[in-house]
């Protein structure tokens, strides 16, 4: 059985286009980190869900954790409307980097990763992103925005896999494959 330890619907919706049969059983895991290296923080988090779902569940579990970061900052998901503010202001005019760390545990073995995409914001003024803040989309994502919703406007280009700035990249549902999981059916 294959278990997506997320509560994600972004992460849920990615993986059912591919694996029709899988069940969902969010983590329960301290999602605290003290570390400052946006890769370390993605994976350490990733195996800490994976790990936490894979001992009540068992079975194959992926955990995946998304950051976002900035002239060495990290961007979690805001907690209220004014740290919504204060890090899309930061990220306006500039790159980022989004890092989703990854660990599918599969029989006994972590097979773990982290995929970085590089994304431009164009300039955004005050009111552009307090329409964007009173729409609620910001609250619940890492950096506070979503590239598939409203955030997508914001976005001068990106380097790399667009489904990891969502937050479940390509290398995951490639290396389901390899691992032996049918990824297209007809």
């Amino acid at each position: 059985m294959l278990v997506l330890a997320s509560a994600s619907p972004r992460r849920r919706e990615i993986l059912a286009r591919f694996i029709k049969d899988f069940a969902v059983m969010p983590s329960n895991a301290d999602e605290k980190c003290s570390l400052t290296d946006p890769e370390e923080v993605a994976l350490g988090l990733a195996r800490r869900k994976a790990g936490e779902v894979h001992s009540r569940a068992g079975g194959t579990v992926i955990g995946a954790d998304t950051v976002v970061s900035v002239e060495g900052r990290i961007l979690g998901k805001p907690k209220d409307d004014n740290e919504a503010y204060e890090m899309l202001k930061l990220l306006s005019g500039r790159v980022h980097r989004v890092t989703t760390g990854y660990c599918i545990i599969h029989e006994g073995r972590e097979h773990c990763g982290a995929v970085v995409t590089e994304v431009k914001f164009r300039e955004l003024d005050d009111g552009i992103i307090r329409a964007y803040i009173a729409t609620g989309e910001p609250m619940d994502k890492a950096g506070a925005y979503g590239i598939q919703g409203l955030g997508g406007l914001f976005v001068e280009w990106i380097k790399g896999d667009y489904y990891n700035v969502v937050g479940f990249p390509m290398e995951i549902i490639w290396k389901l494959r390899e691992l032996g999981f049918e990824v297209i059916s007809r």
